[in-house]
């Protein structure tokens, strides 16, 4: 997540050699790509209050088959949602904070749900 996405861009480009297509039509949101394959995403803070006093960072999704069952283990072991569930990018994605108090992200592909 970045309030600068060309200078995050360049940089990604520079360092990893990445390439960057845009995945919506408000240029908010960008997929990174390495030889052709997506490696990561790119979304600008911009807009949300919810980006208020938070500095660009790195934010990790874990990838699950199931997000409802997801939520529910989480929440029973003392999650707290900050975000969602909702949709984006072909992705059902929640944020939660974990027991510990740190923020994390959990998503289903959608392509792949039955």
């Amino acid at each position: 997540m970045t309030r600068d996405p060309e200078r995050a861009k360049a940089f990604y480009a520079t360092t990893l050699g990445w390439t960057f297509t845009p995945h919506d039509d408000a240029g908010t949101y960008w997929i990174a790509r390495k030889d052709d394959r997506p490696v990561a995403g790119m979304l600008v803070m911009e807009g949300e209050a919810f980006f208020d006093g938070v500095p660009d960072n790195w934010f990790c999704y874990i990838g699950t088959d199931d997000l409802d069952a997801t939520l529910k283990a989480a929440q029973e072991a003392g999650a707290q949602v900050l975000r969602g569930p909702f949709e984006a990018a072909g992705y059902r994605i929640v944020i939660l904070r974990d027991a510990t108090g740190a923020a994390i992200g959990f998503s289903q592909d959608l392509s792949e749900a039955a």
